[in-house]
């Protein structure tokens, strides 16, 4: 089930944006199987809560032999795609390189997920998602006026950035396969990843409404009707109302409409002032009671949830954004499809745990099963 039903992808076990990516691709159908380290594979932590790793099954290979070398490329000959995390040239080093799997697999499409790109002055340097979203010009701008940069945790560079261009990359290079044309590679970077999200901001700054001063802007927490406010009892509002026909219903709730000093507010001078204002007013009252009064209205004010809150909301509720499986609670696939629905996801496999099931569903017989697993080229259940 799922648009994606009938890929087959490889996943080279990672951390981070590959994971996701993969996952992304698991959740519409795609088949995908998780290379995981054969022997040791034991990850931190219960793999069975790693609910990045749902959607698919995994096999424990000894990539460092050529035995599983040679196993991997013969699954690359069945495979869509394949797609890994580490620095450029390790894959290469393994005689698992774009150049030798294009010769096993001239259709195969190779997603490469790396921060800082395949080539570059600092493509073999290590880093993270904040170094990532530092270089694009993303990271500058979250925080406030005066304030140091704060990092949006790693949403912006692994998962935005990343995972997510990956998996886009990875649809349209197979898009290009289906209508005829050959197998490439896709260079998902963090750093560039990150910067296209950066884009209107770009365009803003072009036409000269973006000032390079963090906490300025309309929509970095300058402007009083775009801000997080806190309420009496310690919580927190969202209040994006923008639009004059959305501003005037936010001045109505919170009985600021006969006030004169707000009647322009789109003067950045007075944002400072009004922020201030808007804030003692906000104070006054309990957050679920300010959520009573925007109910069913159009002044753009959401309440601040916390991951567990958000679970029990009544609209995430009743729109299935949330479920629990084998009870663990986590957000069930995006986007949506009217034809194409994908099943719930699967839980996620321990390291290991599907090798047997994988060889012989790619065409091993019970002979060939046998030999992996005595010379340990693979291990089940991560045990050789």
């Amino acid at each position: 089930m799922g648009p994606l039903c009938g890929l087959k992808i490889i996943e080279i076990a990672g951390i981070g944006p590959g994971p996701f990516c993969a996952m992304m691709l698991a959740d519409q159908g795609a088949e995908v199987i998780r290379v995981d380290r054969a022997g040791n594979s034991t990850m931190p932590g219960d793999p069975a809560k790693d609910i990045l790793n749902r959607g698919r099954k995994s096999i424990a290979i000894d990539l460092k032999s050529p035995e599983g070398v040679a196993l991997l490329l013969k699954l690359v000959e069945q495979a869509d795609g394949l797609i890994e995390g580490f620095r450029p040239g390790v894959m290469e080093r393994l005689g698992l390189g774009p150049d030798i799997c294009f010769q096993h697999n001239p259709k195969f499409v190779y997603g490469r997920m790396t921060g800082w790109g395949q080539d570059g002055p600092w493509a073999s340097m290590a880093g993270h998602d904040i170094d990532y979203i530092a270089l694009s010009g993303a990271l500058h701008g979250f925080g406030r006026a005066g304030e140091k940069p704060v990092p949006p945790i790693n949403l912006v560079g692994d998962f935005g950035g990343g995972g997510m261009f990956l998996a886009y990359g990875m649809v349209a290079a197979l898009l290009t396969v289906s209508r005829g044309g050959e197998g490439q590679v896709v260079d998902a970077a963090m750093v560039d990843g990150s910067a296209v999200l950066m884009t209107m901001m770009y365009a803003l700054q072009a036409m000269g409404v973006w000032r390079e001063e963090r906490g300025t802007n309309m929509l970095d927490t300058g402007a009083h009707f775009y801000e997080v406010y806190e309420t009496r009892d310690g919580k927190y509002l969202a209040i994006g109302a923008i639009e004059p026909q959305f501003y005037q219903v936010l001045m109505e709730k919170t009985g600021l409409s006969n006030d004169p000093d707000f009647q322009n507010y789109m003067n950045p001078k007075a944002w400072p002032k009004l922020k201030a204002r808007l804030s003692e007013v906000i104070a006054q009252k309990d957050r679920h009671l300010w959520e009573e009064i925007f109910e069913g209205s159009d002044g753009c004010v959401a309440p601040v949830l916390s991951m567990n809150e958000a679970r029990h909301h009544p609209h995430n509720v009743a729109r299935q954004t949330f479920a629990e499986i084998n009870g663990i609670p986590q957000p069930m696939p995006a986007p949506r499809f009217s034809k194409t629905k994908a099943d719930a996801p699967r839980p996620p496999s321990k390291p290991g745990a599907d090798t047997v099931d994988i060889l012989k569903n790619w065409g091993f017989n019970d002979t060939d099963v046998e030999r992996l697993l005595n010379d340990q080229t693979v291990t089940q259940n991560g045990e050789g």
